[in-house]
């Protein structure tokens, strides 16, 4: 990063206030931040350049009737990135990320039916002549991750925001009772969102005009569409940017090996730590998979050694380190 592109104090805070609401207007954030409209706008435009910041819609595949997997996948090292990429097209597809060297592809996904898990993982992947092995890792708890932001937790310290700072920033319909029988906006996401959802993956911060204007609404519905499905969490906004331009260069996958009867306690307590961004318990050879995020490649041997060493109900511990994203959510 160049010099004049340096993260500072500021823009740490300006990403915390983005991860409490990722729709929160900049002259609100800045009202919090004790700083001018101008300066919330100019810095995150900035960011954008400068670290690929973004608010994005994730549609929380957990609460959509959805099973998740993720998928291990030995290629050749020639064949990586063309797998990769293909994987990427498919909308069913959330994250993928290349490890191990570039022979190995690690991939979130999730299936709606049967005939959808059948088709990709016993059909179209075995049949790929450059995957030379897969295991499949369905996903049966979520520890911590999802609409559960890392960033506060991880970084911590003087960056992050007070609780008061967090409350003035919190979206009003937060402390709102939750209407489950609503004729005017209720449910689940239904075909009639669609618009709305696409437009939101896109860009979270779409103003209520334009998502209006997508979905052919009037803005008043549109607005209290979104905050139902903000507030049922089976849509939420995420805030990606590129961990290493904020001095956090290493992301390895844990693929975890615990005593059964330790699972849940294990989970939780991994849950708690500052490096891990999603703790999640699995099926397969491994029945826990966590994803940390750290400053260098010494830090991760640092946690492995101080922090997840120490708990009890670890017996095996395998470690694929992340060396790119290429595809994040959207």
């Amino acid at each position: 990063m160049r010099e004049r592109d340096a993260v500072d104090e500021l823009d740490f805070r300006l990403v915390h206030a983005l991860e409490v609401d990722g729709r929160a207007p900049f002259s609100r954030i800045a009202a919090v931040l004790g700083v001018s409209d101008q300066t919330v706008a100019r810095r995150f435009r900035r960011l954008r350049t400068a670290v690929g910041l973004r608010v994005v819609g994730v549609r929380d595949a957990e609460l959509r009737d959805r099973d998740n997997w993720m998928l291990k996948l030995r290629v050749k090292p020639d064949a990586a990135e063309a797998v990769a990429r293909a994987l990427a097209q498919r909308p069913d597809t959330s994250w993928i990320g290349l490890t191990s060297a570039g022979t190995e592809i690690v991939c979130s996904t999730a299936f709606s039916s049967a005939g959808e898990h059948d088709e990709l993982i016993l059909g179209k992947l075995p049949r790929t002549p450059s995957v030379t092995d897969i295991r499949a890792h369905q996903l049966l708890h979520r520890f911590f991750g999802g609409p559960t932001s890392w960033f506060a937790k991880g970084f911590g310290g003087d960056k992050a925001l007070d609780a008061g700072q967090i409350a003035a920033l919190a979206p009003s319909w937060t402390h709102q009772e939750r209407q489950e029988d609503d004729p005017d906006g209720g449910g689940p996401p239904g075909p009639r969102d669609e618009p709305l959802l696409r437009a939101l993956e896109k860009d979270g911060r779409t103003s209520i005009a334009e998502l209006a204007a997508a979905t052919g609404g009037t803005e008043s519905a549109t607005r209290r569409r979104l905050e139902r499905l903000l507030r049922s969490g089976t849509l939420f906004l995420d805030v990606e940017f590129a961990t290493e331009a904020l001095g956090y260069a290493a992301r390895a996958i844990l693929w975890i090996t615990a005593e059964p009867r330790a699972l849940e306690t294990l989970g939780r307590a991994l849950a708690r730590q500052p490096e891990t961004a999603a703790v999640m318990a699995t099926t397969g050879e491994s029945n826990l998979v966590a994803v940390i995020v750290c400053r260098d490649s010494a830090a991760v041997y640092r946690y492995l050694g101080e922090s997840l060493g120490p708990l009890e109900g670890v017996q095996r511990v395998e470690v694929s380190p992340v060396l790119r994203n290429v595809k994040q959510h959207t």
